[in-house]
């Protein structure tokens, strides 16, 4: 896009690039709503083009920490879970729960009340939240925030991890679909292809579901691709294609022959 990007050094074109922010849903891993920005956008301002009814319940990572929309969500009854960034400050009210956890175990370490300020209408106001201490597997430490004092700290980190779901998505996006380069430099081009893709995606997940094959999404990609223009109904191909080997017999004659001699050139 023109105007958006890095500067160059010397005479080089001033490169642009687009941004696109996803919401998935976590049961059908798929995407629920798409918005397509400028690479220069901060990613808290997609927050805001959210509309979500009471009782969701909405994970995302610390780039996305928008205090003034929490509260807006906290208001709404719309939960969250999220990373609490590094530099963040705030007031810890109450220690709810700390366990000393051993060079192998992993889990959660500490759960504390906390207190952040936010402004509303130039006034400063306190946002009540909790935030969890968790350890993981491998040793690394995470701190998550939530509105919800319902579930259990253990919960939280759970759904945590389910926000990984967007990433193995974006992986699979990549891997089984042309985003490795654009066919056009311009806006209008790449927006096109980006919602070709994302489109094309949401298909092939129905046609997986429809069929109710236990084959990889890779697999009936591969399948609907090279049967695109062939007369074949795609949905017998998915369910009736298998993969064969042909077995090759060792021959006897190799074993058990003790004057056989093996020439190689």
């Amino acid at each position: 896009m023109k105007g958006v990007g890095r500067n160059p050094k010397g005479d080089g074109k001033k490169k642009g690039g687009l941004k696109v922010h996803m919401m998935i849903d976590a049961h059908a891993d798929a995407a629920k709503f798409v918005k397509i920005s400028e690479a220069k956008m901060h990613d808290k301002n997609f927050l805001k083009y959210h509309i979500l009814p009471a009782g969701s319940m909405i994970v995302f990572d610390k780039a996305y920490n928008h205090y003034l929309q929490f509260a807006q969500w906290t208001q709404e009854s719309v939960n969250f879970v999220c990373r609490l960034k590094d530099n963040a400050k705030y007031e810890v009210q109450q220690v709810l729960f700390e366990k000393e956890l051993t060079d192998n175990e992993f889990g959660v370490m500490k759960e504390e009340h906390i207190h952040l300020k936010y402004i509303e209408n130039k006034k400063a106001k306190t946002l009540c939240l909790r935030k969890i201490t968790y350890r993981d597997e491998k040793g690394r430490i995470y701190k998550f925030i939530t509105n919800n004092f319902q579930i259990t700290n253990q919960e939280v980190a759970f759904l945590y991890k389910k926000r990984w779901n967007i990433e193995t998505m974006f992986k699979k996006m990549k891997q089984n679909f042309q985003l490795h380069y654009f066919y056009s430099e311009t806006e209008n081009g790449i927006r096109t292809q980006i919602w070709c893709t994302l489109i094309a995606h949401l298909l092939l997940i129905v046609l997986k579901a429809i069929s109710k094959t236990k084959k990889a999404f890779s697999t009936v990609a591969v399948l609907v691709r090279i049967h695109l223009i062939s007369h074949i109904d795609i949905m017998w191909l998915i369910e009736n294609c298998k993969r064969t080997y042909s077995k090759r017999k060792r021959s006897s004659t190799l074993n058990n022959s003790p004057n056989l001699q093996l020439s190689c050139f």
